[in-house]
């Protein structure tokens, strides 16, 4: 097989060495535009697994290698004057420089021809020469821009500026990140020794702070000497270095996300930085690169024709490809946005570094460091008035108004579809009573609707009828003398999506029969199938609003601790709130501040009568799911902002469900980054929702500051007792069970002492 690698870097290299291992006679040739030793980084990072990958593949440049790591366990991160150090985190670094000399050697040593200072100008022309064509060229690739058209790239340029610098200064103790607030704006490093002598130096910033420094008219003298300047206190005196002095203009960069649809074409298959990168901010790329060069070695070597070869590679690495690049993304954005948290505690501030990719958790962070981590719970317990206790996050207590829960967990509203005629029945009664004895601070009735045309379904209870009112308060009544749990009341009209079926028949469909009229902002149907709601008049409003008003009465009659104003998901006022479903040309369209008119004004009026000592909550979407047209990011912050005016205590972080032409991107705790902004842009309360199902998250959330209860749907649908569980699996022997169920705690925390499995994951 007669094989070419463009670029001469760890990929390239990396690849024609594990070729010609797997297949000696191969003729395999690497061409590189640099000279030999030519580098425009400095280190590379590498973790534990990624050695024994390649001490599995090739002992011998494994060997080499290691000989030359810089070892290293802890992270250090200095924000101003303060320092705080964990360990266990496990590094090695390396010159990228000697990387690129021993893979050179090994290459030589195994028969590979290496021409460097080589252009190729003509790809097209090694297609023909060659049988394989192994495009390693870098996140600039030639390649790809010639086969554009097959590879289908997606760039995402992101927004910080970073420069790659390095230093003789010493930062062989941790990988150290530096936070510096200058007249200028925020600007931080990320340091780490590669080798005795030297260290990598990446500065960053956001852009506003590179043009405030006028980095962009530096020549890159000016530019280093001002970094000089800046981080002089961690420097001891050493000077900075570029090694990329052959640029003209700037040596500032943005990091540029790239990701190709398919990464091969005919005889042509791009490896490394051609098909996809990793920020540096996790220290990734390296690894993609090696790993991937391991696993096309062996696939065009044991697959019978390089087309069934590549679609394997293909389908092998972009699954560890794309769960690189999500954890990458969540760090670069976390960089990003980084001053979103530099008003947090230097503990919370530290944490929430660590776990900014969430490759890092928060019992893994007790694997690394237990006894940081044990500083660290201690610190959040503090914080919520309880000193002197070590419990984890999500058992501290929290205060809203007058109503203090015992801990964070939230059992989130649950539609059941098991009323009749609006009316709350046994089921309920034992559905949420069984879930207020489970161990949460703080239990949600379903979406509640005001008006028998303000249902979602037939099945939908309601609060406006007496009969109504008198089975929440049986509820109540039960759940305030044999729990400390405290019972929320969620409010709502269903809009344009009432009058629909049950959950578990045709979600979001019309009723087959005895369909109810609806009403929204604007007469848009929820979709071609259901019917066109009236748009809402004045009158309308009126009656809805006074609705609303007498359902927070009867809330307050059956006894409920707090109250939520449903504004999300598509229902009646969420409806109001979102550009999508609100076409009016009045004071209630348009704008805004004339979209939150009449939400807003509901809000106040169940406010008003709502007692003083009682909190009130309102779940908003914090985003549509259809890009600049809907609501997103920012203006979800202002809806918050504006509720919070109004009198909100918390906001709960919902997304979604406005729209049938949403497209969401789902994942792990997916919904949490729009309550990390909410609160930590305007320091607003926030709940987090949004598959969030193992006390790993619920305790990597708070600890994270990126909210202050956490909501759970769907473990509590299968596990009434999740807290009390997570508890016993966590080791918490504080959290009270109900007295008759003493035997079972018993046995639950001998069998979690024992290592044995309760079914939650910790």
């Amino acid at each position: 097989m007669k094989t070419v690698c463009l670029g001469g870097g760890p990929a390239g290299l990396y690849f024609a060495i594990s070729l010609k291992l797997r297949v000696p006679e191969a003729e395999v040739t690497v061409i590189e535009r640099n000279k030999p030793d030519d580098t425009f980084g400095w280190g590379v990072v590498l973790s534990d697994e990624t050695l024994d990958n390649l001490q599995a593949n090739d002992p011998k440049s494994a060997e080499a290698i290691r000989e030359h790591f810089a070892y290293w366990d802890d992270i250090k991160v200095i924000k101003e004057d303060v320092e705080i150090t964990s360990t266990g985190h496990g590094f090695c670094g390396l010159g990228r420089k000697q990387m690129l000399l021993l893979l050179q050697d090994r290459a030589r040593e195994l028969g590979v021809e290496l021409k460097f200072e080589t252009e190729v100008d003509d790809i097209d022309a090694l297609k023909q020469e060659y049988d394989l064509v192994v495009a390693a060229d870098g996140i600039n690739s030639k390649t790809r821009k010639r086969y554009e058209h097959a590879f289908k790239p997606e760039i995402d340029t992101r927004a910080c500026k970073f420069v790659w610098l390095g230093t003789h200064a010493k930062f062989d103790d941790a990988f150290t990140f530096i936070f510096k607030n200058t007249e200028h704006g925020w600007i931080w490093a990320h340091a780490y020794q590669f080798d005795a002598d030297t260290a990598t130096f990446i500065v960053e910033c956001a852009e506003d702070t590179w043009l405030n420094f006028g980095f962009d008219k530096m020549d890159q003298e000016e530019m280093i000497a001002v970094c000089e300047k800046v981080f002089a206190d961690h420097l001891d005196g050493h000077a900075l270095m570029s090694n990329a002095k052959h640029l003209r203009g700037s040596a500032w960069l943005n990091f540029n996300r790239v990701l190709c649809e398919k990464w091969h074409h005919e005889n042509v298959v791009l490896l490394g930085d051609s098909s996809a990168t990793a920020h540096f901010s996790i220290g990734s790329g390296s690894k993609l690169a090696l790993e991937s060069a391991i696993a096309l070695a062996d696939l065009v070597t044991k697959e019978p024709t390089l087309e069934q070869a590549f679609e394997k590679y293909q389908d092998e690495r972009r699954l560890d490809v794309l769960r690189l690049q999500s954890a990458a993304r969540n760090s670069t954005e976390w960089f990003e946005e980084v001053e979103r948290y530099l008003h947090l505690d230097p503990v919370q501030f530290n944490y929430s570094l660590l776990t900014r990719s969430q490759r890092i958790s928060h019992e893994n962070l007790r694997l690394r460091d237990a006894e940081w981590l044990r500083s660290a719970e201690e610190w959040f317990q503090a914080q919520a008035g309880a000193n002197g206790v070590h419990r984890a996050p999500m058992f501290a207590p929290f205060q809203l108004r007058d109503m203090r829960l015992k801990n964070r967990v939230v059992v989130s509203p649950m539609a059941q579809y098991k009323a009749k005629d609006g009316c709350p029945n046994d089921w309920h009664f034992v559905h949420y009573s069984e879930r207020a004895k489970g161990g949460a601070g703080l239990v949600y009735v379903e979406m509640t609707c005001v008006s028998p045309e303000g249902r979602i379904t037939p099945g939908c209870p309601g609060l406006y009828a007496p009969e109504h009112e008198a089975e929440w308060t049986r509820l109540c009544d039960f759940v305030h003398s044999e729990t400390d749990a405290k019972l929320c009341m969620q409010i709502g009209h269903s809009g344009r999506k009432g009058s629909t079926q049950l959950g578990w028949e045709e979600m979001d469909a019309p009723l087959e029969a005895e369909n109810w009229p609806v009403m929204s902002a604007s007469a848009i149907p929820w979709s071609e199938r259901n019917p066109v709601p009236k748009e809402m008049d004045r009158d309308d409003m009126d009656r809805v609003r006074d609705q609303f008003v007498e359902a927070t009465r009867m809330a307050q009659r059956a006894g409920f601790d707090m109250i939520e104003l449903h504004a999300a998901h598509g229902y009646l006022l969420s409806s109001f709130i979102s550009p999508i479903s609100n076409v009016r040309t009045d004071e209630y369209g348009g704008s805004l501040e004339n979209r939150m008119r009449y939400p807003l004004e509901v809000f106040r009026a169940m406010r008003e009568v709502w007692p003083e000592e009682k909190p009130m909550s309102v779940r908003i979407s914090a985003t549509d799911w259809v890009g600049d047209r809907g609501v997103e990011g920012e203006e979800a912050v202002e809806i918050a902002q504006m509720f919070r005016d109004a009198g909100v205590d918390i906001v709960d972080v919902s997304a979604g469900q406005t729209s049938v032409e949403a497209k969401p991107v789902y994942g792990r705790m997916f919904q949490t980054p729009f309550s990390d902004r909410i609160r930590n842009e305007r320091g607003i309360p926030t709940m987090a929702v949004g598959n969030i199902y193992e006390p790993d998250h619920v305790n990597s959330i708070l600890m994270a500051g990126r909210a202050d209860l956490v909501c759970l749907a769907r473990p509590h649908l299968a596990d009434p007792y999740w807290t009390l569980h997570a508890a016993a699996a966590l080791g918490d022997a504080d959290s009270a069970w109900p007295l008759p169920y003493l035997p079972g705690r018993d046995q639950m925390q001998r069998l979690a002492e024992r290592g044995e499995g309760l079914g939650i994951r910790v």
